[in-house]
């Protein structure tokens, strides 16, 4: 269970799946079928293809909540480095029973680009690695994620995503602006800056007057955006 109130709003459908596929680097209908499933043929019969993300409850939206989101870039990130879809769901699914919960990123996960492994904190620091019938082992690995997303405390779950690091200026956090991508601490949205930027003729001085940012901030959300749209 993800243990949280029925009104926590890291749980609340927030991102049309084509924003949300904008975010994690997906397209929307990759997005729809890793949040919902998908139905296919098979020997004359028609079956159901689970999620790859598992929600609270029965929910069909197609739309991701904030916790969706950082699900969706986990599973993304894992498929970057080469690990296919089919290992991620078997690795999910022990990970959700090793630990008793039905989020990704409850846990802090590690890849070295072919095993996938679960930080498993009531075992202390020791790294259970996935898919190896139980087998504990030390590992050089990488740690995914962690200089990028903040997690409360003690539930463990996802609660800020800083896209481009902790230190990177742009934070997406449900209490603010409903979760769009904004100036940390100022409350700005990306898009906007970047909208500004743009009109003023890409000049970062115009922008940093209008919204009262630093140069730094000005730039970051720039970059941030330009990096949504290559």
């Amino acid at each position: 269970m993800n243990g949280l109130p029925a009104d926590d709003l890291r749980d609340r459908p927030s991102y049309p799946a084509a924003e949300a596929g904008r975010l994690v680097g997906l397209n929307p209908a990759r997005v729809r079928r890793w949040l919902r499933g998908y139905d296919y043929r098979h020997a004359g019969a028609v079956r159901h293809q689970a999620p790859v993300v598992r929600r609270q409850g029965a929910r069909r939206t197609s739309y991701a909540s904030f916790l969706d989101l950082v699900d969706l870039l986990f599973v993304k990130r894992f498929l970057d480095h080469g690990v296919s879809l089919q290992r991620v769901r078997a690795a999910l699914r022990e990970a959700f029973e090793i630990t008793g919960t039905t989020r990704a990123l409850r846990e802090t996960f590690f890849t070295d680009g072919s095993d996938i492994y679960v930080k498993v904190r009531h075992a202390g620091d020791a790294i259970l690695e996935l898919l190896s019938g139980g087998q504990w082992t030390i590992a050089p690995v990488i740690q995914q994620l962690s200089a990028q997303i903040e997690f409360d405390s003690p539930g463990g779950l996802a609660r800020r995503w800083y896209p481009l690091g902790r230190g990177g200026h742009v934070v997406l956090d449900p209490l603010v602006c409903f979760g769009r991508p904004v100036v940390a601490g100022r409350g700005v949205a990306t898009a906007n800056v970047y909208d500004l930027f743009r009109a003023e003729h890409e000049h970062v001085e115009a922008v940093r007057a209008w919204w009262d940012l630093t140069d730094s901030e000005v730039e970051a959300a720039v970059k941030f955006e330009r990096q949504l749209a290559a």
